[in-house]
Parts: structure tokens; sequence; C-alpha cells
């Protein structure tokens, strides 16, 4: 018995140590993924890179494919690309650059196998999140190729976001000015916000071309540095500034009453000022007993507007007074006169808050163009959208358009709808219909995701529309002829149509950046005529983004049908929109955008940059 025991235990210890031979042997013979590019959790990734995995072991090549190697963005949406497998490291090629701003996750699944065929224990995931989109220079002073420039000039650079400062400051590397020969211009560097300034050390030579470069080396706050140099040029007068800046006029005016409470104070100046020095120290707004209202300050460089926005609403019923001290200077560093519009100045509130006309949806504001669901035609090849586009209906109803959607070949790009060598319209944004995909080459357009998207947006435009004719009836003009009129903020109501034919439309905010205008017609509008293009002009800090085109009727909108001309403002119509006409060369600009909600949009050689 103690024989047939002791023989059981020998087989127990021999099983033991065969199966604590194998598990060790199975540990070592699992592969693992030892690292990723870009690394888990991390930001700021170039939104052109490559996304790799590397083993701790040699892989079976024919497991590494798209079913075990995949990316998806937001709402598990697959991204479309190729994958690779080179000595122990897995590399997946997006199709198209990445979104900007967006966290994507990467998984390897179990389904990869080493060469002894052992699997992943488990699927292998991180994410990642790409890098904001990156800033743009949107003005300068002195203006490019500007001449007859004064020897004291301040230059400046405004951006379309905040930047970081530390990438922008003395010593002047990202910024820098150089004359003749390359030879450099000593000066010093300041920053604020979206603003930067280069201040020469000594007066500029007279009559010289001198030449402005801002460099890669500047980043935004989230550390994405500009896609290319800006560079700009200018030649100097032979004459330095010595005229003192005037405030020409205020939103509110002296000793106005009845102010909204949520109303933001504005100063118009006579000249480009040096927005560095336009602070809340220079710039503040006191109630009752001298005390200071808390409120952010604002330099808007195109319309010479400084503004003091409240943090909060203002009490009512209550005299302010607002000041603007010397401190504020021009770019040639001479401080503020006193001669211009009353500084300090006072008003007094009322009891009312004053909301905008409407707010555009989150999906719609992105948009240049809207098809209803019978899309949009294009017709020229020198079009241009600044902005996404899309149609409710199938991805066959938008014609002659190609995105950047998917990089180009040859400096051709392969996603297109329908395009012919004398009907392509360059997209810079994304294409959003119903399924099916325009082409192979499209992938990730042509699908659920895009239709959702067109879809929401169709909705928002809708509401939006509605919001704007339900508005109360505003002014009634003495015609429905617009052209040759110079028209303040409000709601202008016509029960029939409205027309731009006889001349210009000039809107004048009257120094107030938040007005707003309201176009409401029962019927149609027209711009232009067959023979003669007319446009829209904004003075005085208007601004396209605050204003509105609610189109009720037939024919919809018809705008500079012989092409040419510059519109201005969001157009929504319930019946279709027309921009310019088939065989017409020039270029009609279209600053705002064309939303058509119940028919297509057919443009022709026209530009739209969305606001």
């Amino acid at each position: 018995m103690s024989k047939y025991k002791l023989g059981i235990k020998h087989w127990l210890v021999i099983l033991l140590l065969v199966f604590v031979a194998g598990c060790g042997q199975e540990t070592v013979n699992v592969p693992t993924v030892v690292s990723t590019i870009p690394a888990n959790g991390a930001t700021n990734v170039v939104v052109n890179t490559p996304i790799s995995a590397t083993f701790s072991m040699a892989m079976n090549p024919a497991s590494i494919t798209t079913a075990t190697f995949t990316v998806t963005g937001p709402g598990a949406t697959a991204v479309a690309g190729t994958v690779a497998y080179s000595g122990a490291t897995a590399t997946f090629t997006p199709a198209a650059v990445l979104t900007y701003a967006t966290v994507y996750t990467a998984t390897i699944t179990n389904g990869a196998t080493a060469s002894t065929g052992a699997p992943l224990v488990a699927n292998y995931v991180w994410t990642f999140t790409t890098v904001t989109p990156p800033p743009v220079t949107i003005a300068t002073v002195p203006a490019n190729a500007a001449t007859g420039v004064p020897t004291n000039q301040v230059l400046s650079a405004t951006f379309n976001e905040p930047m970081s400062c530390a990438t922008l400051a003395s010593p002047a590397t990202t910024f820098v000015l150089t004359g003749p020969g390359a030879t450099a211009v000593a000066g010093t560097v300041a920053c604020a916000g979206a603003v930067a300034t280069f201040t020469p050390t000594a007066d500029l030579a007279v009559n010289t071309v001198y030449t402005a470069t801002i460099t890669t080396g500047a980043e935004d706050l989230a550390g994405t540095p500009l896609a290319a140099n800006y560079v700009w040029t200018f030649t100097t007068g032979t004459t330095s500034s010595t005229t003192a800046p005037e405030i020409v006029s205020t939103v509110p005016a002296s000793a106005a009453i009845n102010v909204p409470l949520n109303q933001a104070v504005n100063a118009t100046f006579t000249e480009a000022m040096n927005p560095l020095t336009i602070t809340t120290a220079t710039y503040q707004v006191t109630g009752p007993g001298g005390t200071a209202i808390a409120g952010t300050v604002s330099y808007n460089p195109v319309s010479f507007i400084a503004t003091f926005t409240p943090t909060a609403s203002l009490i009512a019923n209550t005299t302010y007074i607002a000041t603007i001290t010397n401190g504020v200077t021009d770019l040639y560093g001479n401080p503020l006169g006193t001669t211009g519009a009353p500084n300090p100045w006072t008003f007094t509130t009322g009891t009312a808050v004053v909301t905008p006309p409407v707010v555009l949806g989150p999906t719609i504001s992105l948009f240049g163009g809207f098809g209803g669901g019978a899309g949009m035609t294009n017709q020229g090849t020198l079009t241009v959208v600044n902005g996404e586009i899309g149609t409710t209906g199938v991805s066959t109803t938008m014609t002659g358009f190609y995105d950047t959607s998917v990089a180009a070949v040859a400096g051709v790009y392969p996603c297109s709808y329908t395009v012919t060598p004398s009907n392509m319209g360059l997209v810079n944004g994304a294409i959003n219909t119903a399924p099916p995909p325009p082409s192979g080459a499209c992938s990730s357009e042509g699908n659920a995701n895009t239709f959702a998207i067109a879809t929401q947006a169709a909705l928002e435009a809708r509401t939006a529309y509605t919001t704007l004719q339900a508005l109360p009836p505003g002014i009634t003009l003495p015609s429905n002829e617009l052209g040759n009129r110079t028209l303040a903020p409000g709601t202008y109501t016509s029960a029939s149509f409205y027309q731009i034919t006889t001349g210009p439309l000039t809107l004048d905010a009257q120094g107030d950046p938040n007005a707003s205008w309201v176009f409401q017609m029962g019927s149609y509008l027209t711009v232009g005529t067959p023979t003669a293009s007319e446009s829209v002009i904004l003075i005085n800090g208007a601004q396209a983004s605050n204003v509105f085109w609610a189109v009720g009727g037939l024919p919809g909108a018809v705008i500079n049908y012989g092409g040419g001309g510059t519109m201005v403002g969001t157009i929504i119509s319930q019946p279709g929109i027309t921009v310019s006409s088939p065989g017409v060369a020039a270029v009609t600009t279209i600053n705002g955008r064309i939303l058509a909600l119940n028919a297509s949009s057919t443009i022709v050689n026209t530009v739209i940059n969305v606001p």
C-alpha cells in the first residue's frame, strides 16, 4: 500500500513539474505590446502621424491586418487606413489626415498572433488626442504691401486665437523684421492674447522696404505652431507720425439712457491702436461710488474698436462711467488725445436685457452651404468653400465638388463628387450626405455618420429660420429696394421680397460690434442683375456673423446671377439658392452661408467664407 502511495506522490510531483514548466514556457511565448506611437494618453499628436505598436516578439504578419489593428474616432467611427508589419512593429497609416482636437482609440485585438501561433492574452487598447488646428494670422499692421509707412511704426500681428506668449516674446526669434539685404532690425516683441507686437529699437529708415516674418516657432495655447511662416512686406515713407489718436464714437453714447443690462461698452478710435496698451488698467467702467465693474477688455484691429464686456449684467436704473486713459497709445507710441468724443462718458441703464436675434446651432454653424434633401451643384473651377457643406440626400446629389478629407495624391484630392474638368470646386471641410460613399476614396463620407451630421444640421437650420421669421415684424422701408441704402442695426420686414440691384447696401454698426441685422421676407431675395453685380458693405464694426436673411418663398435667393460682387450674412431660404450662373468666370464671394431648407443650392465660381 505504501509503495502504491509513493508511486502516486511521484506521479503528482512529475505532473506538477510538467504543468509549471508548461506554464513558464507559455508565459515566455505569449506576445505583448511593449510600446506605442503615440503613447497611451498622448496629447498634441500631429494629425498626419502614423500609429504604431511594437511587440515583445516576432508576430505572424498575416495576423496583423485592418481587422486586428483598428483606429476609431468619436462615436466609435472607424478610421479608414492601411496596416503594415515589419520587424516587431505594426503600423496603421490613416487614409486621410486625422481631425484636429479629437480623441482617438487604437486597438490591437487578440486575433494578432505571434509567429509561434500564440495570441495576445487580451485586446490591447490605447487612446491619444490630436492637436488643435494651427493658429492663423488674420491681420497685420502695417498691411501687406503698404507704402508710406511712418518711420516710427510699431508692427502688430493678430491671430485667430490666443497665443502662447512664451513663444512670442523677446529676444525676437519668432517675430522678426529685416531690412535690405535681410539685415535684422533690432526690436522687442510683446504679446497679449491673440495679438503680438514688434517695437523697433529705433526709427526705421526712410523710403525702405522691410520684411516682417512670424515663424512656425509661434504656438497657440495648446502648443500647436503656425502651419507655415507668415511673411509680409511694407515700405516706409519719409516722416514719423506725431498725431494723437482720438475716440470717434462710443456705445453707449455719452449720456445715453435705457441702456440694456447686458450691454458691452465700446469705443471706436481714429486709427490702429497698440492692443497691448488697451487693458483693464487703461479701460474701466465704474458704478455708484466709483466702484470698478469687473469685466474683460478686447480690441478689434480691423475696426479699431475696443470693447469692455462686463462679467455680470449691469444693475437696472443705474448710472455708470466709462473711462479710457492716455495710457492707451497708437502704433506709433502717441498717447490718446482729448479732442474726440467725450471721455470719460456716462450712461444710464434701463431694465431690459437684449438678446441676439438668433444663435446658430453648433453643427450648422460649421456649414458654408446646404442643399436640403436635394443636394448642391457646383459649375465652375474657381469655387472654394471654406467650411463644410451637405444635404440630407444621397451623395450623388452633390456634384462638382472634391474635398480634403483624403490626402492629395500627386496634387489631386481623390475624394470627389461627380467632378469634371470644367466643374470642380474645393471644399476645405467635410461633405456630409446620406450613404452611399461617393467613391472608394471617400470611405469616411457618405455613411451613417455623415448622414447624422447632415440631419442635425438641417434641424438646426430649420430652427434658426423659424426663429428669424417668428421675430416681431421690424422696420418697413418705403420700398423693397435695398441698393444705395445705409441701414442701422435692426429687424427689417417685407411681406413680399427684398432686392439689391441699384447699388451696394451698407450696414452700419455705429461702433457696436454686437449689432445685428435680420431681413424677413415673405418671398424672394435678389442681389445684382444678370448684367451687374452688387455687394453688401460692412462698416463701423459690423460683422458678417450678425447678418441674417430669412427667405420665405419662390424663387428663393438669387445672388449676383451675372457673377462677381460680395454678399454678406447667413441666407436661410425655404426654396433653393442660386449663386452666379453657368459660364460666368467672375468669382462671387459669400461671407456667410447659403442654407436651402427644401431645395437645392447651385453655385458657380463662388468663394464661401464661413464667419
